[in-house]
């Protein structure tokens, strides 16, 4: 075939950080918080801002607390694990490298016994029917390494004892969350809004503020994970405040994506720009026998983090993406380093669907030059 002539205005495809917003420029950020004291007046209500508005776009329940954390979605969910986790037994369902992770981490690091591990390979999701609500449930909402996501929270028990935690990092703003079904949920800036890294958000249900206030970690916390110091419940990292110092600048690139997704329409246009964008490379796999979704159900996958098997081997792959990248014509678009040889595309909100209609036949020539 001809090589193509038209390229995506914006080659970046990265799972993380995300493509910035159409349109964005460091000149749209508000700069008079530079130099000031995150504890100062403005400093705060700027913090403050961006919870107000991720409450607006995400419409959050009035009583669910929302706090900026330390390091990223990473830092959020250990937050969450060392200061939630050990009154109840654990189900922990992954099926990817991150729920891998936290299995990990509940086992080898908070060396919590009763433990019930379901655990299923790239491409499907695990038996969510054994869960049992007397438990503590981990999952998370999409696999951002797997291109599998879950296709809703009618599994989830309303009348549940122990507490639902999810990971959602490339899932909020861009799929439809039933909020009321999780008790814990956290997610980074530098995911589906394209905002910059080191900062998490972490989203608790009264249920969890709950937990937070009457159990006591058996083990030591680090200053940066304390949600209770000193024995009492920290409300204020809610209202604006935060643990230790944060970027104010990355802040206000997270308000600049939070004001532009408000713009378009909020999240339910995230969405409708996120699915257009999967369809698009639904088709293209339709006409392609060469390339298929890593995710063996349709209704399960993912509309951010798309991941495909190739019928070319690693180091055709490798070269394939070598070709694209010095045309600059796609960027880190490869599968995450645990995941099965393969391509990941990023196709949040943030993504234009012409810059995939762009890159689609560049993806059909350069298959052509490698195989």
């Amino acid at each position: 075939m001809n090589k193509p002539t038209i390229k995506p205005k914006n080659p970046n495809f990265s799972s993380g950080p995300c493509a910035k917003r159409p349109g964005y420029s460091y000149s749209n950020l508000y700069d008079g918080i530079l130099g000031r004291s995150h504890r100062s007046k403005l400093g705060k209500g700027r913090l403050e801002l961006s919870i107000t508005k991720t409450r607006e776009l995400l419409n959050l329940p009035d009583d669910y607390r929302i706090g900026i954390v330390p390091a990223s979605d990473t830092g959020a969910f250990e937050m969450a694990m060392w200061n939630l986790l050990g009154p109840r037994p654990i189900d922990i369902f992954h099926w990817e490298a991150f729920g891998s992770g936290w299995h990990h981490d509940i086992v080898k690091e908070l060396k919590l016994t009763n433990v019930n591990s379901y655990l299923a390979d790239y491409g499907v999701l695990p038996d969510f029917s054994k869960a049992n609500f007397d438990n503590d449930v981990i999952f998370t909402w999409n696999g951002t390494t797997s291109g599998v996501k879950v296709e809703n929270g009618d599994w989830i028990a309303d009348d549940r004892k122990g507490l639902v935690m999810c990971d959602a990092t490339s899932a909020v703003f861009a799929m439809d969350i039933d909020w009321k079904k999780l008790d814990v949920v956290t997610y980074s800036w530098q995911k589906v809004l394209g905002g910059e890294a080191a900062h998490g958000m972490l989203i608790l249900s009264p249920r969890a503020v709950e937990r937070a206030k009457s159990y006591k970690p058996s083990w030591p916390l680090p200053k940066i994970f304390r949600l209770s110091p000193g024995g009492k419940f920290n409300e204020k990292l809610f209202e604006g405040s935060t643990i230790n110092t944060p970027s104010m600048i990355a802040n206000e690139d997270y308000i600049d994506a939070l004001l532009w997704a408000e713009s378009i329409g909020g999240t339910p246009a995230l969405i409708e720009r996120s699915m257009k964008n999967l369809s698009l490379f639904e088709e293209f796999v339709e006409n392609h026998e060469w390339i298929n979704f890593l995710a063996k159900e349709k209704s399960q996958r993912s509309n951010t983090s798309v991941t495909f098997s190739l019928d070319l081997s690693k180091e055709k792959i490798k070269e394939l993406m070598e070709l694209l990248s010095s045309e600059e014509v796609a960027y880190d678009f490869g599968s995450y380093k645990k995941a099965p040889a393969g391509l990941r595309f990023w196709c949040g909100g943030t993504i234009e669907a012409s810059d995939i209609e762009a890159l689609l036949p560049w993806l059909a020539w350069g298959y052509e030059q490698v195989k």
